[in-house]
């Protein structure tokens, strides 16, 4: 693992709540997750990265705190919480934490001050305006749902900003009060140990909110400021962040004017996510090879995340009207299956048909991309979504462990549990579980492991560079390589349904010895790279070579 640890990680994320119950009151918890570290480190997991954890009404699944220095009592004790550092740092893995502090639930001690008098001293922690902003009803995050973004609030005979919910008002990070007492925030968890933090909604934690301004300025310094301030309390600690914005933009969040990667060390890439949905549903590369090369040229150190499903919906807002409509025919053809008139509320396996040839194929895609890979909890056994729930409850289901009643999840009475488990149909958790797919060698599961288990024996996908190999190839054909000081690797995936044979004689003169690592199927021998067959959904991972230094 090189010093920069994250840029070879190997990320899961799950919400404590739905993970594993180890007290039968319906809950996961901190304790059920300990259970369970020995399953995520057999899996290959690196970095683990938790859902909010703090105290919370839970109106907003726990993304409205009420006490950023808390464990939410449902899922344990802070002395839990420290356990569960310590046994996740005996298997290898590091721990982030989600950082909510765009926003308060409204039932925080420090709004409920704020807004009891304007002579508060929390009054200026966040947003107001004496008079309706003109606009009140732009720039709202979840359309259908939302309908304003400024509300009148009777008590404190003021408007009140919120980019989000009602519920959920937002911090004024203009006031350095505000900003300092984030930063004890994350003293305060990096001090017990965890690794860092996930960023939740970066651009709107430095936009210096204007009443009546939509477009009001950022202050990408508090950025910096954040930057600065976790690495003198924790030299490794790592700021992965939530940035869904313009690919011009991108580069402002990982440095300044200058090229210092002295801002967040990694962003989630959702030009990629969007454009990855887009091939799929073409069984086309070429959004793939669009996205890399549109891609901005990052500062050393700086590294993106991929991902296929994460918490929220796939957010297919980058694309246009007609791409976004492609990937609803193919994904998400009824509108139960959509949200927000941008996203698809669905897993992969579902999306993909239940095709096992294509799921290995997706993921296999997004694991040898440049950047770091993230997982969503399920993916690696195949779950189903419950479109029954609403909006995104739909793919936060409990963990499917085995065939006993709820799954294993937990030993409650089924109404008690905090969502149901999924228990009819192909998805079902007695088809679908942790238990039954352990004991076969050729399950989704085992492929899971196989495939994070050649990842992290191949370190340049991750810390080293990302090339398109810009050859004549069949159709449906994407080839693209990575290169750095440990060696090189050639990766080949097959995005459509008929077989083919790539010609890549071209690369065999700096090859030695090359040989399939991870391939779809049993294939000849890859010779000299000029007749390299594919079938349908196939892929191939081919090292080339590896450098003398890490034989």
């Amino acid at each position: 693992m090189t010093d920069r640890w994250y840029a070879e990680a190997v990320v899961y994320c799950l919400d404590i709540d739905t993970y594993a119950d180890s007290d039968g009151d319906g809950i996961g918890d901190i304790n059920g997750l300990i259970g369970r570290l020995d399953y995520l480190a057999r899996l290959g997991v690196t970095c683990l990265w938790l859902h909010p954890i703090h105290p919370s009404p839970a109106r907003d699944d726990g993304y409205d705190a009420t006490d950023f220095y808390g464990i939410d009592p449902r899922f344990g004790t802070l002395g839990d919480f420290a356990e569960l550092l310590h046994q996740a740092a005996n298997r290898g893995i590091r721990v982030i934490i989600d950082l909510v502090v765009n926003h308060t639930s409204d039932e925080h001690p420090w709004f409920v001050s704020a807004r009891s008098s304007p002579d508060s001293p929390y009054r200026d922690w966040y947003v107001w305006s004496e008079k309706e902003p003109p606009d009140r009803c732009q720039g709202m995050v979840f359309p259908g749902e939302q309908d304003e973004t400024w509300s009148y609030d009777r008590t404190a005979k003021a408007w009140f900003y919120h980019r989000f919910y009602r519920f959920q008002p937002d911090l004024n990070f203009g006031n350095p009060a505000v900003r300092a007492e984030i930063k004890k925030i994350m003293s305060f968890w990096l001090q017990l140990g965890v690794a860092g933090f996930r960023i939740d909604a970066a651009p709107f934690i430095i936009e210096q909110t204007e009443p009546g301004n939509p477009n009001s300025p950022k202050d990408f310094e508090f950025l910096t400021e954040l930057r600065q301030h976790v690495q003198w309390r924790r030299a490794d600690a790592l700021l992965l962040a939530e940035a869904n914005v313009q690919a011009a933009e991108l580069v402002d969040y990982f440095g300044d004017s200058g090229g210092s990667a002295n801002r967040l060390h990694m962003l989630f890439d959702f030009m990629l996510n969007g454009r990855l949905m887009l091939a799929l549903a073409r069984r086309d590369p070429e959004p793939i090879i669009d996205a890399l090369r549109d891609t901005p040229a990052l500062p050393a150190g700086a590294q993106w995340a991929t991902f296929l499903r994460n918490h929220d919906e796939i957010d297919l807002s980058r694309l246009t009207a007609e791409q976004r409509a492609e990937v609803y025919e193919q994904f998400g053809p009824d509108e139960n299956m959509r949200i927000y008139d941008r996203g698809i509320r669905r897993r992969l396996a579902p999306m993909l048909g239940n095709d096992r040839r294509r799921i290995e194929l997706a993921y296999a895609l997004q694991f040898s991309l440049r950047g770091t890979p993230v997982l969503r909890y399920g993916e690696e056994i195949g779950m189903g979504e419950d479109l029954a729930l609403p909006g995104r409850e739909a793919i936060r289901t409990p963990m499917q462990w085995s065939g006993k009643p709820n799954a294993g999840f937990s030993s409650a009475e089924a109404e008690k549990l905090i969502r149901p488990v999924l228990d009819t149909g192909e998805y079902g958790f007695e088809r679908v579980n942790v238990t039954r797919q352990r004991h076969d060698p050729t399950s989704l599961l085992a492929w899971f492991e196989r495939m994070t288990r050649t990842l992290r024996e191949s370190p340049e996908v991750g810390s080293g560079t990302c090339t398109h190999v810009d050859q004549e190839l069949p159709p449906g054909v994407l080839a693209h390589r990575a290169d750095g000081p440990t060696g090189s690797m050639l990766f080949l995936h097959n995005l459509g349904t008929k077989p083919a044979i790539v010609d890549l004689g071209s690369l065999s003169p700096e090859a030695d010895l090359p040989g399939d690592v991870l391939a779809d199927r049993e294939y000849d021998p890859v010779g000299k790279l000029d007749a390299l067959h594919l079938a349908g959904y196939g892929y191939r991972w081919i090292r080339l070579r590896r450098s003398d230094a890490v034989e």
